[in-house]
């Protein structure tokens, strides 16, 4: 079993950068496979982004070239570079993990995860 805890979530104007981290506590030795999800106010949760536990990662289409997911495994962390910040992207980012191979599209699909973190707050504003 694994808990997650999200922080870095803050206020931003348009165009700036934030780096949010997820840090890690229990069985994190395991297969594990980690992403990123954002929920905007009135919308379905999305995938933002994914990697596995040998550095494969995924992004949606809407974030690619901006954000960069990487993890420090001797830390526990997991974090999300996010640049060139839009409005839209204005939402409540969470992090999940799950145990066992996932690869591509499916690292960003929210049903193939089972743990996840209470979310950091990203507003950005025009």
């Amino acid at each position: 079993q694994v808990t997650l805890v999200e922080s870095g979530g803050a206020s931003v104007q348009a165009g700036g950068s934030l780096r949010l981290s997820c840090a890690l506590f229990g069985d994190t030795y395991s297969n594990l496979y980690i992403g990123w999800f954002r929920r905007a106010p009135g919308k379905r949760r999305e995938g933002v982004a994914g990697i596995t536990s040998d550095g494969s990662t995924t992004y949606a289409d809407s974030v690619k070239g901006r954000f960069t997911i990487s993890q420090d495994n001797a830390a526990n962390t997991l974090y999300l570079e996010m640049n060139s910040l839009r409005p839209e992207d204005t939402a409540m980012y969470m992090c999940a993990a799950a145990y066992g191979r996932v690869r591509g599209p499916l690292l960003i699909a929210d049903d193939r995860y089972n743990y996840w973190g209470r979310g950091t707050q990203v507003t950005v504003s025009s």
